[in-house]
């Protein structure tokens, strides 16, 4: 009987009730905000990675202008002048590089479209990788490396693989 009366006791609700109160939640919503890394971006970053964004430099290997091109790619996309008139003319070295891209988005748009969105050997792969890759050492090392595994190096061993991962994820509007 001591028991069942200490219980009662103890459950009794006892004259200082405390109220109820409901607390208010806040949960912050978290939102992913992404850089929007577009043409413009693309291009700035390649010019900086190959010439410091200058149009009037000519490197070790005779590559020219901002973007580094070589008269073998100048002549594949039919751009035919004089190594003067190229590294005088900014404009004429960014219609060079469109065109390069357009080219090389032309010859490696099956792996665009099968490997988009993949990660291969840790590195995320877009279009605008892809193309960077390609920049640095043709439309045929990087089918290459996609077919077999094996990575090109440029002149100064930098290989394509740095170039996709670097120049990954821009928006290109091709």
């Amino acid at each position: 009987m001591r028991t069942f009366l200490l219980l009662f006791v103890l459950l009794l609700p006892s004259s200082k009730t405390t109220p109820i109160v409901k607390e208010k939640i806040i949960v912050k919503k978290e939102v992913e905000v992404k850089e929007i890394k577009g043409m413009n971006e693309f291009l700035y970053a390649i010019g900086h990675q190959e010439s410091g964004n200058r149009y009037f430099v000519i490197n070790r290997f005779g590559y020219m202008g901002k973007y580094q091109f070589g008269k073998s790619t100048l002549r594949t996309l039919k751009i035919k002048v004089t190594k003067e008139a190229f590294l005088n003319s900014p404009d004429l070295q960014e219609y060079a590089m469109q065109q390069n891209l357009l080219h090389n988005k032309n010859k490696l748009q099956k792996y665009i479209d099968r490997f988009d969105g993949c990660k291969i050997d840790g590195i995320l792969v877009t279009e605008s990788g892809i193309l960077a890759a390609a920049h640095l050492g043709g439309p045929g090392s990087v089918k290459k490396y996609f077919r077999s595994g094996k990575i090109a190096r440029d002149g100064n061993g930098v290989k394509i693989t740095n170039y996709m991962r670097r120049f990954s994820g821009y928006t290109l509007y091709l």
